[in-house]
């Protein structure tokens, strides 16, 4: 299990996880940066994800839905902000609705991922920036620690394939 904590800090308004795998910085970056390889582990295993676009580059964006297992489909959105291939980079999420686009544009958590050797491991840390209390007490009321735990630890499968 890559996870080794989550964690919500409700005055920060931040949510972290932090996760282990055994390979390289550059093949954990490529885990972000492949969209094919990203629809394989983002959403959990009963909700997978499909991107319709991806752009791992300043300024760029991504769309994507997740599936459930009834059909119904959940939409979202990143809006890369920066990127420091394969230490770091910062994107903006949120909510979109069934064409894709944001729900509400302002509605976005900001997410920074620190990629970095630690030994014969590499940690990928993953905090999670919320605008208000609300949003944050939203996301963690939907399931996100749970999920998002869920979506890392397929990772491990998918390294050794």
């Amino acid at each position: 299990m890559p996870v080794l904590s989550t964690a919500s800090d409700r005055e920060a308004l931040t949510f972290d996880l932090v996760a282990e795998f055994a390979t390289s910085p550059e093949k954990v970056w490529q885990l972000w940066e492949d969209p094919r390889l990203l629809e394989k582990w983002w959403g959990p295993p009963t909700w997978p994800a499909t991107f319709v676009r991806h752009e791992l580059t300043p300024g760029g964006q991504s769309r994507y839905y997740m599936t459930g297992p009834d059909g119904t489909k959940a939409g979202g959105w990143f809006a890369t902000q920066s990127t420091d291939a394969p230490s770091t980079f910062t994107f903006r999420d949120g909510f979109a609705g069934e064409d894709g686009e944001p729900v509400d544009p302002e509605d976005y958590s900001t997410t920074t991922v620190v990629i970095t050797p630690a030994g014969e491991v590499t940690r990928m840390n993953v905090t999670a920036t919320h605008r208000s209390l609300e949003q944050l007490d939203r996301v963690l009321e939907m399931g996100m620690a749970e999920g998002m735990t869920e979506a890392m630890n397929q990772i491990d499968a998918l390294l050794a394939e």
